[in-house]
C-alpha cells in the first residue's frame, strides 16, 4: 500500500476508535444516570413525571433536548446546506411554534392533567373512548418522529465508521451497518425507559442539550472564525460551492418551484410550501413527548418559565442551524454531501470533520472534530427517542389499559408494568419502519410527525380548553378524522411512492401531490371536531366550567 494511502487508513481507523470510544463513554454515563433514576422511581408519579420535582431552567433544558432532535441538528443542516434559503424555512418553522405552545398550550395543560394528554381531553368527555383515540393518535406521531431519529442515527453510522462503498466493518457493509446501528440505539431506548422513566430520560436530555449546544457552538464559531466573520463571504462561498449559484439563496430552490410552462405543477409546489409551514408552526402543541413534558414541574408558573428558558435554548441553536448549513455548503460542497447521503443527513458532521483538517492539522484533526460531534449526534439522538418512546408507552398503559381495560382499577404497579412493555413493543415497531425510510431526509421527516399531531391532537386540545359545547363525538372525529386524512394522504404522497428519494422508489401508488398533508389534514381535523361535536346532542356545561376554573388556576390539579 503507498505512504499516502496507509495514512489515510489509519487515520481512518483512529477517527473511527475514537468514535467508539466517546459514544461508549456517553452510553456509560447515560445509563449510570438510568440505573440511578431507576432507584427514584418509586411511585407511577415518579415513573411517568419525574416526581414533577424539576425546576424552570432544568424542565426548560430537557424541552430542549427532546425537541432539539436529529432532525434539527443533521436534518436542517443538511437540507440548508444542499437547498440554502428554502431549508431555512425549517428553522424558522419550528421556534415559531414554540410560541403557539406558550400562549395557548403549555399552562392550561399543566393547570389541567396528570400524566398524558388524553387526561385533559377526557376530564369532561367519556373517558374509555376519548382515551383510547388519544392513545392511538400519540402511537402513531410517536412513531413517524421515532423513525426520523432512527434515520438519522443509521445516515451517521456509515460515516463515522469511514465505511464507503466496497470496504467493511467487522464484517457488515455500509447498509448492514446501518441497520444494526438503528438496531442498536432502539435497543438503547428501551432500555432508558423500561428502566429509568421519565427520571432518568429527563436527566439524559438535560446532559445531551449541554452538549449539543456546546458542540454546536464551537462549530459555529470555527465557521464564522474561518471567514473572518464575514457573513457576506460565508454566503458567496455557499452559493459558489453549492453547484446552485445566486438560486441558493434565494426563495424557489425546492418550495415554490416556477415550472415554466405547467401551471399545475408551480401551484403544487407553492402549496406544498403553505402545508409544510403550517405543520410546522401548528404541530409542536400537538406534540405527545412535548406535552408530557409540562407535567414534569410543580406549579404551572414554572411551567410557564421552563418554555421560556426552553424558547431562549431553542432560539439560539436554530440560529446556529444557518451558520452550520451554510458553513456545511461552503467547505464540504453539495456534491460531498449527497455522495455520503443523499438526503444531506450527514452536512454537520461532514463539517465538523472539515473544520478539523483546517484547525487541528491532518486527517487526525479531522478525525477528533469527527468523532466529538458525531458522539454529540449519537447523544440527541439516544435522548429524543428515549423522550418518544416514554410518551406513547405511558399513553399506552395509562390511557388504555389502566382506564379503559381496567377501567380504573390496575394498581400503580400493573400500570408502570405495563407501560415497560409498551416501551418493548413501540420500539420494536419503530426499528422496523426505520429500517424502510433510510433514502428520507429526517427533518423532512420531523416535518410529516408535526403534520399528523397538528391536524389529530391539536384541534381537540383547543377545543376542549376552549369551547363550551365540546363533547366525546367532536373529541372522537377530530382525532380519528384529522389522523385518518393525514396518514392516507401520506401514504399515498411522493413520499412513499413514486419518486426517486420515497421510501418506496420502484413503486408508484401515489395520487397526492404534495409532500406534506398538513394544508389539507388540519383544517379537516377541525372541521371534524365541529362536525362531531353539532351532530351530537350530548354536553356537561358543568365539566367545562370545572375545566376552565382549573386550566386557568391550577385549582384541583393533582
Amino acid at each position: 500500500m503507498a505512504a499516502p494511502q496507509l495514512l489515510a487508513a489509519e487515520a481512518a481507523s483512529s477517527s473511527r476508535s475514537l468514535t467508539i470510544t466517546l459514544f461508549l463513554i456517553f452510553v456509560a454515563i447515560t445509563l449510570g444516570i438510568t440505573v440511578w433514576a431507576s432507584r427514584q422511581t418509586k411511585t407511577a408519579t415518579d415513573f411517568y413525571a419525574g416526581g414533577r420535582q424539576f425546576s424552570g431552567f432544568q424542565n426548560g433544558m430537557a424541552i430542549g433536548g427532546d425537541y432539539m432532535s436529529a432532525a434539527s441538528f443533521l436534518g436542517i443542516a443538511g437540507i440548508i446546506a444542499l437547498y440554502g434559503y428554502d431549508g431555512f424555512l425549517y428553522s424558522i418553522g419550528f421556534l415559531v411554534a414554540w410560541l403557539v405552545a406558550l400562549l395557548l398550550v403549555a399552562e392550561f395543560l399543566r393547570n389541567s392533567g396528570r400524566y398524558t394528554m388524553a387526561d385533559v381531553l377526557a376530564f369532561r368527555m367519556r373517558q374509555r373512548p376519548v382515551r383510547t383515540a388519544a392513545s392511538v393518535s400519540t402511537i402513531v406521531v410517536s412513531v413517524f418522529y421515532l423513525i426520523a431519529q432512527m434515520v438519522g442515527a443509521g445516515a451517521l453510522v456509515s460515516l463515522l465508521l469511514g465505511i464507503k462503498p466496497g470496504a467493511t466493518f467487522l464484517g457488515m457493509d455500509a447498509d448492514t451497518a446501518k441497520v444494526a446501528t438503528i438496531i442498536l440505539v432502539g435497543a438503547l431506548m428501551i432500555i432508558y425507559v423500561t428502566v429509568g422513566g421519565m427520571k432518568g430520560t429527563t436527566y439524559v436530555q438535560i446532559v445531551k442539550a449541554f452538549m449539543l449546544m456546546g458542540g454546536a457552538l464551537i462549530m459555529v464559531l470555527m465557521v464564522l472564525a474561518h471567514y473572518k466573520f464575514n457573513l457576506s463571504a460565508l454566503l458567496g462561498d455557499a452559493a459558489a460551492q453549492s453547484g446552485k449559484g445566486d438560486a441558493f439563496l434565494e426563495p424557489g430552490l425546492r418550495y415554490g418551484v416556477e415550472t415554466a410552462g405547467d401551471a399545475a405543477k408551480t401551484f403544487y409546489s407553492k402549496m406544498d410550501l403553505l402545508s409544510l409551514g403550517l405543520a410546522l408552526v401548528l404541530g409542536t402543541a400537538g406534540l405527545p413527548h412535548i406535552l408530557t413534558r409540562f407535567y414534569t414541574v410543580p406549579t404551572s408558573r414554572i411551567a410557564r418559565k421552563s418554555v421560556l428558558w426552553a424558547i431562549g435554548i431553542i432560539g439560539t441553536f436554530y440560529l446556529f442551524t444557518l451558520a452550520l448549513g451554510f458553513g456545511a455548503a461552503a467547505l464540504v460542497g453539495g456534491k460531498n454531501i449527497t455522495a455520503q447521503d443523499k438526503a444531506g443527513n450527514t452536512a454537520a458532521p461532514q463539517l465538523a470533520q472539515q473544520l478539523g483538517i483546517d484547525y487541528l492539522g491532518g486527517d487526525t484533526g479531522g478525525a477528533i472534530m469527527l468523532a466529538v460531534i458525531a458522539a454529540v449526534a449519537f447523544a440527541t439522538i439516544l435522548a429524543v427517542v428515549a423522550g418518544l418512546t416514554l410518551a406513547s408507552s405511558s399513553s399506552l398503559a395509562h390511557d388504555f389499559y389502566a382506564s379503559v381495560i381496567k377501567r380504573g382499577t390496575a394498581s400503580e404497579r400493573q400500570e408502570v408494568s405495563v407501560a415497560r412493555i409498551a416501551a418493548l413493543i413501540i420500539g420494536a415497531i419503530a426499528i422496523a419502519l426505520s429500517i424502510f425510510a433510510q433514502s428520507l431526509n429526517v427533518a423532512f421527516l420531523v416535518a410529516l410527525a408535526f403534520a399528523v399531531a397538528a391536524s389529530a391532537n391539536l384541534p381537540a386540545i383547543l377545543y376542549s380548553l376552549f369551547w363550551r359545547k365540546f363533547n366525546t363525538a367532536g373529541a372522537l372525529w377530530s382525532i380519528y378524522g384529522g389522523l385518518t386524512t393525514a396518514v392516507v394522504l401520506v401514504f399515498f404522497s411522493p413520499v412513499v411512492s413514486g419518486s426517486p428519494t420515497a421510501m418506496f422508489p420502484d413503486q408508484d401508488w401515489h395520487w397526492f401531490p404534495l409532500s406534506n398533508p398538513g394544508i389539507i389534514s388540519i383544517p379537516l381535523g377541525f372541521f371534524f371536531g365541529w362536525l362531531g361535536t353539532v351532530i351530537s346532542k350530548e354536553t356537561d356545561p358543568e365539566k367545562y366550567a370545572e375545566l376552565e376554573v382549573r386550566s386557568l388556576t391550577g385549582h384541583g390539579a393533582h
